[in-house]
């Protein structure tokens, strides 16, 4: 139909994970409005029914930042919405894990999409930075403080105040990103690469309790004067779960063999 906006996030549903892809590659998966409409409407799907969750860009680029076009325009209440900060908190915010799969350039908001999320797997082209201060504004969309939390504050004032990129080996190197994938130089085997990559991990996760990933989550992110209560709160609920005692139970019958 004539009028239609194409989508800009492509959403493909697993029974146990779900893979989003970023797909405006003509401007390098540049994050506006309609994305972060789209990316909304998939974390309602994820907190409706909770599964494991890819985040990847098309066209060899995660994002490379917001859209600037729109940022241009934008002015103090807009900045009071939080478009992005809010977005990128709920994508935080998921019951379950998230696993961004950084190919290429994640710049400014593109990067702090990545910051939101729990795992980063990256590729040798992988580059990662906040250079917003060189745009005349900052890095709101969580990195003026999330940063802080994943690298240190030393690093992360370097590459706030300074607009540094890091390589992949570097961020690999400070644990920004969790694993670095070599596909080798063609494109499409580089993301084919990456993203078997991403499916290891949720594999992994998947592996786990579900109930007991998502508390362990939750209490992860729990405030820290809300411990020790949150985590006796959240055992309480496991104790009585089938799932615990069917584990428990296959774990002492495999010891006693």
């Amino acid at each position: 139909m004539s009028g239609v906006a194409r989508p800009s996030v492509r959403v493909e549903e697993h029974d146990d994970r779900v893979v989003l892809t970023l797909d405006r590659p003509e401007v390098r998966n540049a994050i506006d409005q309609q994305m972060v409409d789209e990316l909304h409407a998939a974390c309602a799907l994820l907190e409706a029914e909770p599964r494991v969750a890819l985040l990847r860009g098309a066209g060899g680029v995660f994002a490379a930042g917001a859209d600037i076009a729109q940022l241009r325009e934008r002015r103090r209440d807009d900045a009071l919405r939080g478009i992005n900060s809010g977005l990128f908190d709920r994508v935080r915010r998921l019951p379950m894990p998230t696993i961004a799969l950084v190919e290429g350039h994640a710049l400014g908001g593109g990067a702090e999409l990545a910051y939101a999320c729990d795992f980063r797997v990256g590729a040798p082209t992988t580059r990662l930075g906040n250079p917003e201060t060189g745009l005349g504004i900052l890095a709101a969309a969580g990195a003026a403080w999330r940063l802080a939390e994943l690298v240190g504050e030393p690093l992360a004032k370097e590459l706030l105040l300074t607009g540094r990129v890091l390589d992949a080996q570097e961020a690999r190197s400070v644990r920004l990103l969790h694993e670095v994938v070599d596909g080798g130089a063609d494109h499409a085997d580089l993301a084919e690469a990456l993203l078997a990559a991403g499916h290891r991990w949720a594999d992994r996760i998947t592996r786990q309790a579900p109930l007991a990933t998502r508390l362990t989550k939750a209490v992860f992110h729990a405030p820290r004067e809300a411990h020790p209560f949150v985590d006796d709160l959240a055992q309480a609920v496991l104790f009585e779960t089938e799932d615990k005692r069917e584990r428990m139970t296959a774990f002492l019958e495999r010891r006693t063999r």
